[in-house]
């Protein structure tokens, strides 16, 4: 085994052959096992052979005592295990390491990233995530895509590495960069820009021209961080960078890293929500601003957490398209507000209401939209004709032509198309003419002015001449956070049809619709109906 001659081995000390990789304490052991205290060891060690080379054996030891039971002999059975060792080596590094890029991956990299923590006081990450990788998979193939990836972790790894940092790739398309000893922020900025640098560098590959991108989260550990959390910051803060325009990189930022994971357990916890009808809706009245008469009603959803307080429309709703829960909600938002509707007039037939719901792009881009509307109708005996759908001027004109054709088939049914919050976006009043509209409803600076003096006669000139303009295209008009008597006077006289807000009344129970409904609404009257004071924070 070790490539000597049996003279030549006879006679020396086992302790000349001891190595630097033996396991601590081994030959201390040994040394309990001549004074008697051990009868047998088992372990492995490596020798050198003679020529420098080095092998690895399962060493077995046993004591062989006297008839006094003294200690006598040391029985060794050696065995060469050289070659179970490095099988066992490979089969370590396919575990720890990339097969396309030969990168550490997501498991050793975690191993050093722990190590790291105990040892470090402020280890960084730089997380990178190639941009517009998919188009290149999908383009020009994954053996392209393969070859992009090999060349961009050959370049990282020569450029980083040479500065002492540790580079793996954590799967697809994503590499991390562990700075093990980081000398703060501005350190770890300079390692981000090398590795966007590194990675903007053109490659040629069979023959077409690439030139890539990167966005990166930068995160140095803060205190109390462990490593799932250290990720977990990085991980945020690369979409940070990539929600900002990509090819850049973003620092970490631990308030709007709170928000975010607020944001993430509120949406986790909608669907529960839904299910337990923590939602509810409320109703603010659409005024006819000629003689003060309520002639509808706009729902509005509302979530109030049992324990939690009350959640604003202005951060659920945007959680609720993201995750793709505004289809339930706003089917049960749609069937609330026609089954409350119809309860009131099945207690005053001869009320003669508009009910108008909010809808989201997401939900009118549905195929199944114009059935699923039907159904409700159905359901609840709500008429087409009484019901109103509102969508932002921007999911207007932004519609697909399916989704186009679901508004056309709306309209087609009866029911009243408005675009909400109109003069935020596009205000192309000639599109507006191939589009199956009814009405508009203006947005609320406009009213109440876009300063913090409030609305001056550039928004009334404004104003004027949007409802001119609507009116051509023979649409009503809706005026949008009205509060005081002088801007309802003014809108009056600019022709305006409708008005809603808190001057008339905010938004209500159901309960207490009703005391509003055929009644003429003045500032005095309107605030004792609508329970209206003061210092309640107004909402929409």
């Amino acid at each position: 085994m070790l490539g000597y001659t049996p003279e030549e081995l006879t006679g020396r000390s086992i302790w000349e052959f001891v190595h630097p990789q033996d396991q601590p304490g081994i030959w201390e052991r040994v040394e309990e096992m001549t004074d008697g205290a051990v009868d047998h060891l088992r372990f492995e060690k490596p020798y050198y052979r003679k020529d420098g080379t080095e092998i690895w054996t399962e060493l077995v030891l046993s004591l062989i005592r006297d008839q006094g039971g003294n200690p006598r002999y040391l029985v060794a059975m050696v065995e060469n295990v050289t070659a179970r060792r490095q099988l066992e080596e490979r089969l370590r590094h396919q575990a720890q390491h990339d097969p396309l890029t030969g990168l550490p991956n997501r498991t050793l990299f975690f191993e050093r990233l722990t190590e790291a923590l105990e040892t470090t006081s402020r280890p960084g990450v730089c997380y990178l995530d190639l941009d517009g990788f998919k188009a290149v998979n999908d383009t020009l193939g994954h053996d392209v895509g393969d070859r992009l990836l090999q060349i961009v972790a050959r370049r990282l790894d020569e450029t980083l590495r040479s500065e002492g940092q540790f580079i793996a790739r954590m799967g697809g398309d994503e590499f991390v960069v562990l700075v093990e000893h980081s000398r703060g922020v501005e350190h770890l900025r300079q390692i981000a820009q090398a590795a966007l640098d590194t990675v903007r560098r053109p490659i040629q590959i069979e023959g077409h021209n690439l030139t890539v991108s990167a966005s990166i989260g930068v995160v140095e550990r803060a205190s109390g961080m462990g490593a799932t959390d250290l990720m977990k910051a990085a991980d945020t803060t690369l979409y940070w960078a990539k929600n900002h325009g990509r090819d850049r990189y973003a620092l970490f930022d631990p308030e709007r890293h709170r928000t975010d994971v607020n944001r993430f357990t509120l949406s986790a916890r909608m669907p529960e929500a839904l299910s337990r009808r923590e939602f509810t809706v409320e109703y603010q009245p659409l005024v006819r601003l000629t003689d003060g008469r309520t002639i509808g009603l706009e729902a509005l959803v509302r979530w109030r957490r049992p324990g939690g307080g009350a959640v604003k429309p202005s951060v659920f709703i945007p959680l609720a398209e993201e995750t793709g829960l505004i289809l339930p909600l706003g089917r049960w938002v749609l069937a609330e507000a026609c089954r409350q509707a119809r309860a009131w007039r099945d207690e005053n037939p001869d009320l003669e209401l508009l009910m108008s719901v909010n809808v989201a792009a997401r939900q009118v881009r549905e195929p199944s939209v114009v059935r699923d509307v039907a159904e409700v109708l159905n359901e609840t005996g709500w008429p087409p004709h009484a019901l109103q759908l509102e969508l932002t001027e921007t999911d207007v004109m932004g519609s697909t032509s399916a989704a186009l054709d679901s508004l056309n088939a709306l309209a087609d049914m009866g029911i009243r198309i408005a675009i909400d919050d109109f003069g935020t976006g596009y205000s192309n009043f000639a599109y507006l003419r191939d589009l199956p509209v009814h009405a508009v409803k203006l947005a609320g600076p406009f009213v109440s002015g876009h300063s913090a003096k409030g609305a001056d006669e550039v928004d009334w000139s404004i104003l004027g001449t949007l409802v001119q303009l609507a009116h051509t295209l023979d649409l009503t008009v809706t005026a949008e956070n009205v509060e005081t008597a002088e801007q309802r006077d003014r809108l009056l006289r600019l022709g305006c049809d409708t008005g809603q807000g808190w001057f008339f009344a905010p938004a209500l129970p159901p309960d207490d619709v009703l005391r509003l409904l055929h009644r003429r609404d003045d500032r005095d009257s309107t605030s004792g109906l609508a329970g209206h004071h003061p210092n309640q924070p107004r909402s929409c």
